[in-house]
């Protein structure tokens, strides 16, 4: 590995355009498998100045028929979490209020083509949601098998966020970001922080004088409570660097589903497949080939087989069996990757079906993930079921 190298990973909060779009996604997600655990999801959703656009495909028993009929109060019930959801976060902004903001649902049936490919019928198997590649990752340099850079970035805007909603930050506001760059040493370990950026909207007057004082203060204390002091020795701190952030969320710029997928995923640490996670039920492989391939990947570092991994699947529209696995240990497995590819397959059906019956992911379960990363961290008190080490030992005993 490289000496000395910097690497840079960023997060942004709940508050962020982008991740408001994705939590109202996956919120409308959530409703429809609590409806159907079968339900065919794809939801996107647009936020912008007091206004909330939902556009996408749907199918489920009680919730809208093939002609496009909604079930009896389903509709409002879409409206009302999509409210509810801007609400939880925190907007009560004259820009974008959960109350009165504007909201148009333009979702409609799914196609019968892609129907067709994707059910199960005969001796055919469910087959995936759509083509495509998809990567998982894990690494020794977090207790959680995360990259520092994307895990510490992750866990200002959490604390910040906590702050805020138990009013012991009363002047921040929901919209935020954070950017941790870290100097790593020959065995990728990380020795120094050399800088830090967060941006976060607030209240009026926090831009100036004491009031700015107060707020650089604070964010500085956040960043000394999660980070390691010895990390923070000759760090450059870059706090509202523009000077003001009043005007945020929504108002301040377009948010759209699915345009945070490295902040989602590894920080650009390991490599990405392209495809969205929210507002898709799990028949999309892009989600649930990802959630399956960090399950894989962090099983494989947790039982000592290597410090880093990355593992790639691949998938055809309408095709149950994954094209291809692919393993890498980047030099620092203990068995050979050959031998982990021709093992995996005999721990874990990777079938789409076969990977949402072994993570349980048939389930309500996918606001939560919205924010703050769906890899390496805790929801309600307990791990995501992709990120359970249950074959761990299973692995030692087939690579032994």
């Amino acid at each position: 590995m490289r000496s000395n190298y910097l690497f840079t990973s960023e997060s942004v909060s709940e508050g962020h355009p982008d991740k408001v779009s994705d939590q109202i996604s996956d919120a409308i997600v959530d409703l429809f498998l609590s409806k159907d655990p079968e339900a065919r999801i794809a939801c996107e959703t647009l936020t912008t100045t007091q206004l909330v656009v939902l556009a996408g495909e749907i199918r489920g028993k009680g919730i809208m028929d093939e002609a496009g009929n909604w079930a009896p109060g389903v509709r409002e019930e879409v409206e009302a979490t999509v409210r509810r959801t801007v609400k939880e976060i925190g907007y009560e902004q004259d820009g974008f209020h959960w109350e009165t903001l504007r909201f148009e649902n333009n979702l409609h049936p799914q196609s019968a083509h892609i129907a067709q490919g994707v059910d199960a019928s005969g001796n055919k198997d469910e087959g995936a949601g759509d083509q495509g590649i998809m990567f998982g990752y894990a690494s020794t340099e977090t207790p959680d098998l995360m990259p520092a850079t994307l895990d510490y970035s992750h866990k200002i805007l959490q604390r910040m966020a906590a702050d805020r909603h138990s009013g012991l930050a009363p002047f921040l506001e929901p919209d935020a970001k954070s950017q941790v760059t870290l100097r790593y040493n020959g065995e990728g370990v990380p020795e120094a922080a050399t800088a830090i950026v967060v941006s976060t909207q607030h209240a009026k007057g926090y831009d100036k004088g004491d009031k700015e004082a107060e707020l650089h203060t604070y964010v500085k204390g956040v960043i000394a409570d999660l980070l390691p002091g010895h990390l923070l020795t000759d760090t450059e701190y870059h706090i509202n660097p523009t000077g003001s952030f009043e005007i945020g969320g929504p108002d301040g710029d377009a948010g759209l589903t699915g345009r945070k997928i490295i902040v989602d995923t590894y920080g650009g640490a390991a490599p990405h497949g392209g495809g969205a996670f929210s507002g898709k039920d799990p028949t999309k492989v892009d989600r649930s080939a990802a959630y399956i391939t960090r399950y894989l990947a962090k099983n494989i570092v947790a039982a000592g087989l290597a410090t880093r991994c990355t593992i790639q699947l691949a998938y055809a529209i309408g095709v149950s069996k994954p094209l291809s696995l692919y393993v890498d240990t980047h030099g620092t497995g203990t068995v050979g990757d050959e031998a982990i590819e021709a093992v995996l397959p005999t721990l874990v059906n990777l079938t789409p079906r076969g990977i949402r019956t072994h993570l349980g992911l048939n389930k309500p379960i996918y606001r939560k993930t919205a924010a703050y990363g769906h890899f390496g961290r805790k929801a309600d008190g307990d791990f995501f079921p992709w990120e359970r080490t249950d074959l761990v030992e299973k692995l030692k005993t087939a690579l032994a």
